[in-house]
């Protein structure tokens, strides 16, 4: 399938958060409620379109343990975009937010968007990180934030589309050199004749974790 663009994404945060959930999600369209821990980095793709730009998504779905902190670390440099994802149900991967954010920082693109997700809205009964604290922290760090869940679909699909479309929208104002790829876009075939395709959904390999 010809595309305009291809946008690298890294998924981050902690064990258990929901990371593979929400990829299985998004390019399978189906949640896996037991899934076996991410050993390193999975990987899962999917055509969007945006302005009529037909965009590749590549998303890199990282470990969230700290063995794998280094293998996770070699993913940010090529990444135009990042999800950081905490649990709602459980407050310190909402804690431990400040740590992944410097790493992503520290390793990254200037220019990455990064957009924060609070993972399974569903289970509100059992809330420990209210929804304005995820606001604020957003706001406190200029990063976009959201409320998904990865169970019931809930936020999902926008997650993904609306971090691509500030990537998009940076390409525009010239804020990324689409020519190093570096930076984690890659012009494609489609991309002077600007021809807007159907949408088109990826497959996802086999074998995800939760984590």
């Amino acid at each position: 399938m010809s595309y305009a663009y291809l946008f690298k994404y890294i998924i981050i945060g902690d064990t258990g958060v929901g990371k593979s959930c929400l990829l299985l999600q998004f390019t399978d369209k189906r949640f896996q409620p037991v899934h076996d821990l991410t050993i390193g980095v999975e990987f899962g793709a999917r055509m969007i379109n945006i302005d009529g730009k037909q965009i590749k998504l590549q998303i890199w779905d990282t470990a969230g343990q700290e063995s794998f902190r280094s293998i996770t670390r070699s993913y940010y440099r090529g990444a135009a975009g990042a999800l950081l994802v905490y649990d709602i149900t459980r407050r310190d991967t909402f804690n431990h937010l400040t740590t992944w954010l410097d790493d992503a920082r520290q390793h990254s693109s200037s220019n990455m968007v990064i957009m924060l997700i609070g993972n399974k809205s569903d289970l509100e009964s059992r809330r420990e990180v209210k929804r304005e604290e995820g606001e604020a922290f957003a706001r406190e760090h200029g990063l976009v934030f959201m409320e998904t869940s990865a169970k019931t679909a809930a936020g999902v699909e926008e997650a993904f589309i609306n971090t691509a479309r500030e990537i998009y929208e940076k390409i525009q104002e010239g804020a990324f050199d689409i020519n190093n790829e570096a930076n984690g876009i890659k012009l494609g075939p489609q991309h002077q004749s600007g021809a807007g395709m159907p949408n088109s959904r990826g497959q996802q390999n086999q074998g995800g974790g939760c984590c």
